[in-house]
């Protein structure tokens, strides 16, 4: 197994860059943290939601994002399971009027880790 320290801070990282790229809706730091056949699922308030990366994306793109808001940056990792080259992490992602849950599947693929599946779901009081 290699060495869980150095991995744990790199999956911390692509973690830390991914709540910015979603706090501030930055495109470019979001397709730096996904693999590009990532895809997104899950459900919001009982609807379903699935989508490609690029459709992901698009969607961030164009709304105001969490930042341009001026809300409080709240986002925080809950967990993260790492076993050689694959990590899960439990982020807490609220934003909006949303209470977002997400479970990311991390892959490390040439020497990066990478998100390559995320799943997220709205709690509601």
């Amino acid at each position: 197994m290699e060495n869980y320290t150095d991995n744990s801070a790199a999956v911390s990282a692509v973690l830390s860059n991914y709540f910015n790229g979603v706090f501030k809706g930055d495109i470019e730091l979001l397709k730096q943290v996904f693999h590009p056949q990532a895809l997104v699922a899950g459900d919001v308030n009982g609807t379903s939601y699935f989508k490609k990366l690029d459709e992901y994306l698009n969607g961030v793109k164009n709304r105001k994002s969490p930042f341009e808001l001026n809300e409080e940056f709240r986002m925080e990792i809950l967990a993260i399971e790492i076993i050689n080259s694959i990590a899960i992490a439990r982020v807490h992602v609220p934003m909006f009027d949303f209470n977002y849950y997400d479970l990311l599947s991390l892959n490390k693929i040439n020497g990066e880790w990478v998100i390559v599946n995320k799943l997220m779901t709205n709690v509601t009081a």
